[in-house]
């Protein structure tokens, strides 16, 4: 766990070396080589000429599995840069053929609001709200977090087509907006008022999935009422 710590903060800006790495374990540079060779054969880094790279995903990776191992998922989330998160969704989306919208700032009656992540894709719009810092939340707070999200989904919906959205990123047919919560957690897809929690290193799974969490989820109409989101669940 101490090495999958120690190469998530030394690669946040870049490479970094095995004789830095050691530094800052304090552990002898043989011991940090065998490591570092196993994270490798695992696909978790890249190393070449004692020098250590990652990719944002598998910054991720690492994250995960340091989570796995029992790592404070605050110490973790803190070093992830933010974009690593929010590619990671977009990555798993263009990957199952959804075009792809990120930090979507628009206007809906006169108020403002943001959607970290939307990918489009007939007849679905998955708009993804992306918590960095995810744990041990109560049932209220979770009910908070979810219900924020379908007011800024509920706003979409009502705006669509939005201007901001340049035509070719959308095909036509969207007819349901499905809100969607992305976390830094290990575990199962779960489920507040029909509205899906993944966890991030999970969330290629849930979109592969999609169809069979059908009558479990909740999604927002075009112009449809907000009180009806939590009152009415449909199939895909």
């Amino acid at each position: 766990m101490k090495l999958l710590i120690s190469v998530l903060k030394l690669t946040t800006h870049g490479p970094t070396s095995h004789e830095t790495i050691k530094k800052d374990l304090r552990f002898p540079l043989s011991f940090v080589t065998e490591l570092l060779q196993t994270l490798q054969n695992d696909g978790l880094v890249y190393v070449r000429d004692n020098i250590v790279e990652t990719s944002s995903t598998q910054r991720l990776e690492l994250a995960v599995r340091a989570l796995k191992a029992g790592a404070d998922i605050g110490t973790v989330s803190n070093l992830l840069e933010w974009k690593e998160f929010e590619n990671m969704a977009a990555f798993a989306l263009e990957h199952n053929r959804y075009s792809v919208v990120k930090n979507l700032h628009f206007k809906e009656n006169e108020r403002r609001y943001e959607i970290d992540v939307i990918g489009f894709k007939k007849p679905l719009a998955v708009c993804i709200d992306c918590k960095h810092w995810h744990h041990g939340l109560h049932k209220s707070a979770l009910g908070k977090i979810v219900a924020k999200q379908a007011e800024r989904v509920h706003a979409l919906a009502k705006s669509f087509p939005n201007p901001k959205i340049r035509p070719e990123n959308v095909s036509r047919g969207i007819l349901k907006f499905l809100p969607v919560i992305l976390t830094l957690t290990t575990g199962q897809t779960k489920f507040h008022e029909g509205v899906p929690i993944v966890p991030v290193i999970g969330f290629q799974d849930f979109l592969i999935q999609l169809p069979a969490y059908a009558d479990s989820l909740a999604w927002i109409k075009p112009r449809g009422a907000l009180e009806s989101f939590f009152n009415q669940k449909s199939l895909l």
